[in-house]
């Protein structure tokens, strides 16, 4: 059976700029996308999600094809469909699709 993608994690940041400039002096890896609200920076296995408390919830995003049997999918601004759940200790999973 072929295991699910965990496509990437989402940690909460108070300036998307300056952890942005702290990650890429720190490790290697490309920023993917930017603005003042989050930021995607992309390693060799997994993608990181910086983001702003109030804008999007913490959470890791999973890889499915069938997000519409988790709920009703929002489609984002990059054409990506998702449905936000719950795990059994309250966990944000972002079930996604490209």
């Amino acid at each position: 059976m072929k295991k699910d993608i965990l496509d990437h994690v989402a940690i909460c940041t108070d300036n998307i700029a300056k952890s942005v400039s702290w990650y890429i002096e720190n490790f290697q890896c490309d920023v993917i996308y930017q603005d003042t609200t989050w930021a995607m920076l992309e390693f060799e296995n997994v993608k990181l999600a910086l983001v702003l408390p109030e804008q999007h919830p913490f959470h890791f995003a999973i890889l499915k094809d069938n997000v519409e049997d988790y709920g009703t999918p929002v489609t984002h601004r990059d054409g990506s469909v998702s449905v936000y759940i719950k795990d059994r200790s309250g966990n944000n999973i972002e079930i996604l699709r490209y």
